[in-house]
């Protein structure tokens, strides 16, 4: 099982007050998927994938309504926009602080 140390160091550059059992329940809800490299990834050129996000993680577990995630999503999207690579757990670390 990942732990949020694992991830600590990149969540920390968005959020440098982030506390590690914050981020170890994001990697909880993540679970098996941060085993696979791709599905442990966010691509936020895929709309698909910002769906997926919007009505996952964001609509089931922070109870955001579809406008406030899609713009939520914006907003960590464009945070993160110099990572080519964003780590699911980050991105949706920082989503929750967007709720």
């Amino acid at each position: 099982m990942a732990s949020a140390s694992d991830y600590m160091d990149n969540v920390k550059k968005y959020d440098p007050k982030a506390s590690e059992d914050d981020v170890q329940k994001v990697v909880n809800y993540c679970g098996i998927a941060l085993r696979s490299k791709d599905a442990s990834l966010v691509s936020c050129s895929d709309e698909a994938e910002r769906n997926r996000v919007r009505d996952g993680y964001a609509a089931k577990k922070l109870g955001m309504s579809a406008a406030a995630a899609d713009k939520a999503i914006e907003a960590v999207c464009q945070q993160m926009k110099d990572e080519r690579q964003k780590s699911r757990v980050t991105f949706l670390y920082l989503l929750g602080k967007h709720a």
